[in-house]
């Protein structure tokens, strides 16, 4: 066996790049890449000839050099395949512009409207438009006939691309919808008209029962395979689970780096470059399947940026200002709005479903800089941190289950960078708004951006404070952490919960007893590291208003690998009278066929 200084360069050059493109695309080990592939050419053509004969297995495996020349241009061979991997997966984000995709997607859904994107290239080129058209959905062979919807004004200014809004119409009803020219002619994309459902009247008596989807961090063709540049798998295996559930899920939230402005390298703060990556995940076809299946929600996080960005509330900054502008041309203006988000550029919100609550917070634009001292550092910002108080006070009884959605975990247990990244570097802000989340009932945070998945549970100090749960998932597709695990089980401090016990006595009653017992703060319930491809469905069901039950079930790798289920506490909701909500499905025809549409009433 004869080893050399060009079989060791060749020996690292492929475990390195096997690193960078199936394990973890880190600019440390492309940068190793490029150097021991360097490092390799140089020396062998400076190595002198190898006179004794080597174990061709040997030779290969361990990349020795070798006195036959068929193993000797094979270990080239294999080692120019490397090389060129590495370029295909670092150069792709340059030169895929992905600049004719057309698509069309669902965004927000109301119960009597719902906002849909579409982008199709070129078009109004011809002075025309792109029109909107839409029907309900019945199981009638002769379907419905097409009504007129607004039309998308299309731009190369906004990149080919424009949101409208879908008005009148019914609550809880399926629709579908498809683009004409005006003179009524369907064009060819979407090929079959797309479906979607309006969500249920949130004053209609009694609960509510559907899922949604939670997950974050998408990185085309990782782990890397050779010509598959646009293939995202993770969304591969959510459509095959779409495919199989019983109950279909309302939506999927997105809860950050929907692109990697900066991975596998940073391509550059245009304004072009950002539009070109969002452009190159929705022309996936693996991505295509499903937002052509459920209304897509999303918020940004740093890598739609750049690394643990920290906008600091400045709309203006570079590449703040460029990346933000392809985020709302692509994902935010289909999302809901606030009232009071209406004249400003703010892209956190809220929405309702039934008798649930969501709050999607913006992390990075207003948050502090590492610069300033971690007690006088604001996550949200004045207005952000304003806005989500106001909204705490609204569904504290007037929702069973109240979600808020950070991008970042809310917990302080993860280490490394997320000590400062995540809601660990903001401990008065985040002591703050624990302190009044304690005090409602029902509080799930959801968070992504670790790679990895954890099932949190927080405490108060008081027996009385009510427990909040967080289940952090991710990524989609992305890389997993390997060997290396920076979460702690449970935090130093402690507070307080009340158990319950009931024991039988000697005439067989049973009398209950509650004890205090003092607890972890935070402490984790379920922690999962391994995987590249993670999410989670979660199925709400308010219909037992005494019982309203949370089930988890989380997916690794296209296999449940997870459940956990929740029992909320009964929330007391104040039932509607409003006229609409109670139209008869026999009455809504008669008022279709007129032309009316009450929707509009309520």
């Amino acid at each position: 066996m004869t080893v050399t200084t060009s079989s060791v360069f060749s020996s690292a050059f492929r475990l390195v790049s096997y690193v960078f493109l199936r394990v973890i695309p880190s600019p440390i080990a492309q940068a190793l890449a490029v150097s021991f592939y360097v490092g390799y050419l140089l020396s062998s053509l400076l190595a002198k000839p190898v006179r004794r004969p080597t174990n061709p297995l040997y030779a290969i495996f361990f990349s020795l050099r070798s006195n036959s020349r068929r193993i000797q241009n094979l270990n080239a061979l294999i080692n120019t395949v490397l090389a060129l991997a590495v370029v295909e997966f670092v150069a792709t984000p340059f030169f895929d512009s992905a600049s004719d995709i057309i698509f069309t997607r669902i965004g927000a859904v109301y119960p009597d409207s719902a906002k849909i994107t579409a982008r199709y290239p070129h078009y109004n080129q011809s002075a025309e438009s792109v029109q909107l058209v839409w029907r309900e959905s019945t199981s009638d062979a002769e379907p419905l006939s097409w009504n007129k919807g607004p039309s998308f004004t299309l731009s190369p200014e906004l990149d080919w691309v424009d949101t409208v809004t879908l008005k009148g119409l019914w609550p809880n009803t399926t629709y579908e919808y498809a683009l004409s020219a005006p003179n009524n002619t369907l064009l060819p994309y979407p090929v079959s008209p797309i479906s979607f459902k309006t969500f249920p009247d949130p004053r209609l008596p009694g609960g509510t029962h559907f899922q949604f989807i939670s997950t974050s961090c998408v990185l085309p063709n990782f782990p890397y395979v050779p010509f598959q540049s646009r293939t995202i798998k993770g969304f591969d295996m959510m459509k095959e689970y779409l495919s199989q559930t019983e109950l279909a899920p309302r939506f999927l939230l997105l809860l950050g780096d929907f692109i990697y402005a900066d991975v596998p390298v940073f391509i550059g703060n245009s304004r072009d470059a950002y539009r070109r990556l969002y452009r190159r995940v929705y022309s996936s076809p693996s991505f295509q399947k499903v937002y052509q299946s459920l209304p897509i929600l999303n918020i940004y996080d740093d890598h739609e940026i750049l690394n643990n960005y920290a906008g600091e509330g400045n709309e203006s900054a570079v590449p703040y200002a460029n990346a933000v502008d392809a985020y709302k041309i692509y994902n935010a203006n289909a999302n809901y709005v606030g009232p009071k988000q209406k004249k400003s550029q703010d892209y956190h919100y809220d929405f309702r479903y039934g008798d649930v609550e969501f709050y999607v917070m913006d992390t990075r634009k207003y948050r502090s800089s590492k610069r300033i001292p971690p007690e006088e550092r604001t996550m949200l910002g004045d207005q952000q941190l304003g806005d989500l108080y106001d909204w705490l006070s609204r569904v504290n009884n007037t929702a069973t289950f109240k979600f808020i959605v950070s991008s970042v975990p809310f917990t302080s247990l993860w280490g490394h960078d997320a000590q400062t990244d995540s809601w660990a570097g903001f401990p008065n802000e985040k002591a703050r708004l624990l302190e009044t989340l304690h005090t409602i009932p029902n509080v799930v945070i959801l968070s992504g951006d670790r790679h990895e998945f954890a099932a949190i549970e927080y405490h108060g100090e008081n027996p009385s404070d009510h427990t909040i749960w967080e289940f952090s998932t991710s990524p989609l597709s992305m890389f997993d952490i390997p060997f290396v695990r920076t979460l702690s089980m449970q935090s130093n401090t402690t507070g307080v919960m009340a158990v319950e016990t009931v024991q039988t006595n000697e005439n067989g009653t049973e009398i209950s007893s509650t004890e205090v017992v003092e607890v972890p703060r935070e402490k984790v319930v379920k922690y999962i590291p391994k995987g590249n491809h993670k999410w989670s469905t979660i199925d709400v069901d308010t219909l037992d208003r005494q019982h309203p039950t949370l089930r988890l079930e989380l997916m690794v790798d296209g296999k449940k690998q997870y459940q956990h289920e929740l029992v909320g506490k009964p929330v007391k909701i104040q039932a509607s009278t409003a006229i609409g909500a109670f139209v008869a499905h026999g009455v809504k025809d008669i008022f279709n066929r007129i032309g009316m549409q009450p929707s509009r009433w309520f």
